[in-house]
């Protein structure tokens, strides 16, 4: 069975090998097993530097083919960023430019050429529909104007606790959430975060239920039933009301780790769980306006059938 296709491309000097693979590294192309072979007679010493692509084709061609000067095609998904760090790298290691701009072909893609070495080209391409052979994806975004969002987040372990909420309103904030939209609820610990976000998420005056809470794990199984009953509650209760709620509940075996999880060492969480409720809150939108959508767009179709063909 075929598993793979390799293009072998020799290049004339030891100089133009290093050469091209620096060229190819700094694109951000996957490493392959490199091999040296040692000379068995003078003179016949080889060194390869496979770059690995997710893809690879045969393209066979019955007709005029595509005006280039290479056989080297690489797809990708960003060509303007590709063209700029090709265009970089040819300033720091090369005199000459020999790289062109983008240009449209016919066969809608866009494309341009560069020249790394002397007589080894690569064309780099892109198809000019970005969606192009892909399902079209729903996704939520980070912009929190015009979303009412409810914090719980408990005084247990409050000198982690509050460096969390600090870390959420700053999320929430930035993404353009007013003060006025942002209720916080303070709860003894995080054994009675769950209560509160359901009761916030059954009023239905919120875009989305931010958690936060500490547990430290102690010397008994307490820690362990804390937890789970904490997150048990959490997901079940956004799942039964719908109402998104992100997960800042920390769960560390030490102050120094939790201390590090709340801005010292490995980011906020707290500002973590509350752009993950703005995205979800988002896409909790964008998905009942498509729903809401699809109904009408089918009705318009059965009344007028000849919509379908314009």
């Amino acid at each position: 069975m075929i598993k793979g296709i390799t293009w072998i491309r020799p290049v004339p000097s030891p100089a133009d090998f290093d050469q091209l693979v620096s060229f190819f590294s700094a694109l951000g192309f996957q490493p392959g097993r490199n091999w040296d072979q040692p000379a068995e007679r003078p003179g016949a010493a080889s060194r390869g530097r496979p770059f690995l692509a997710p893809i690879g084709n045969l393209e066979l061609i019955d007709g005029e083919p595509p005006t280039l000067q290479t056989q080297l095609l690489v797809e990708t998904t960003e060509l303007d960023a590709v063209h700029q760090v090709a265009a970089q790298w040819l300033a720091q290691h090369s005199a000459e430019k020999r790289i062109g701009s983008i240009e449209d072909t016919h066969w809608k893609s866009r494309l341009f050429t560069v020249e790394p070495a002397p007589g080894f080209v690569v064309a780099f391409w892109e198809w000019s529909d970005p969606l192009r052979g892909k399902p079209i994806a729903l996704e939520g975004d980070l912009s929190a104007d015009r979303m009412r969002f409810a914090i719980v987040v408990s005084r247990w372990n409050a000198v982690i606790t509050d460096r969390l909420l600090q870390g959420a309103l700053d999320a929430l904030l930035r993404s353009g959430a007013r003060r006025d939209d942002l209720r916080v609820i303070r709860v003894p610990g995080s054994w009675e975060i769950p209560a509160a976000a359901r009761q916030s998420a059954e009023t239905g005056a919120f875009d989305a239920v931010i958690t936060l809470g500490c547990l430290l794990r102690g010397e008994t199984a307490h820690y362990e039933a804390i937890y789970n009953e904490v997150a048990r509650g959490i997901g079940q209760s956004q799942q039964e009301t719908g109402v998104p709620h992100s997960f800042g509940v920390l769960t560390c075996d030490t102050l120094e780790q939790a201390l590090d999880r709340a801005g010292l060492k490995s980011g906020n969480k707290g500002f973590e769980a509350a752009a993950a409720a703005i995205e979800m809150a988002s896409l909790r939108r964008r998905i009942r306006e498509k729903s809401q959508a699809a109904p009408a767009a089918a009705a318009a179709v059965h009344a007028d059938p000849a919509g379908q063909r314009r």
